[in-house]
């Protein structure tokens, strides 16, 4: 896991007008807190902290030094401004070498299922109990060669000595389902527009949609490649964002020249 060193300094101003006087200064207001001491209000070099937490991630582990004495600390919660995205205020919790700590890691899969499998991450952080000073990054789960009806839970997923999992072991985290047809996917949305009462008027153009990974999760930002096929079709790779909620991969095709 990462480590990190900052110096902190005290603060002795506190509201929300401080904590704007704070922030213009490039410093962040935070508060320090743990082993039944009393909370420690300090202000962190924004840069130096921005960059420990990008690093190490929502558990990164934090070198505190205030006034001549360290603190190692982790972040138990961190505000940020919900448009520009800077850090708000920050928690942190106190903790000592050796000392157990529950904290939430992401999952990540690796591999690739079979052609017709659709894999789904049901769940995609877990929580763990780890050493204060070896947290795991994340836990990482392989999919290779996984088929239709196969399931990873929770008891299947391997971390390192020293970190236990807390979820049950029937916690389903990875479901391998069948990948939906192109035909199978227009039916469905026939049945449902049916229901509400839509009535479908059929348009040549609709474009052909073929799934490829559905995940909880916004997959990374994908080139969209634009391909011609006898100058009549037109198709493109692209992320998109499902009623249920899921994030797909998906193949959409057009017939061109046609209206």
């Amino acid at each position: 896991m990462s480590e990190s060193n900052i110096t902190a300094e005290p603060r002795t101003e506190f509201g929300k007008g401080a904590a704007r006087r704070i922030r213009r200064a490039d410093k962040v207001p935070a508060v320090l807190y743990g082993h039944g001491g009393d909370p420690v209000h300090i202000s962190l070099p924004g840069h130096a902290t921005m960059l420990a937490l990008k690093h190490g991630g929502a558990n990164a582990l934090l070198t505190i030094t205030l006034e001549g004495k360290d603190q190692m600390a982790l972040p138990k919660q961190i505000q940020r401004d919900p448009i520009k995205g800077f850090l708000e205020h920050l928690d942190l919790l106190i903790v000592r070498k050796g000392e157990k700590v529950t904290v939430e890691i992401p999952v990540h899969v690796t591999g690739e299922a079979d052609p017709d499998a659709l894999v789904v991450t049901e769940t995609s952080t877990i929580s763990v109990e780890a050493e204060a000073t070896h947290i795991p990054e994340y836990v990482e789960v392989s999919i290779e060669g996984a088929q239709v009806g196969d399931q990873i839970l929770a008891k299947d997923l391997t971390v390192p000595s020293g970190s236990t999992v807390l979820l049950d072991g029937d916690t389903l985290i990875i479901n391998v389902t069948h990948a939906p047809t192109a035909a199978e996917v227009e039916e469905e949305l026939a049945e449902a527009e049916a229901e509400v009462g839509i009535e479908r008027e059929e348009r040549p153009w609709r474009p052909h949609f073929t799934v490829v990974r559905r995940v909880r999760r916004p997959p990374p930002k994908l080139t969209i490649p634009i391909i011609h096929w006898n100058c009549d079709r037109l198709a493109l790779v692209e992320s998109v964002s499902g009623p249920d909620g899921l994030h797909y991969t998906a193949l959409a095709e057009w017939p061109l020249g046609k209206s």
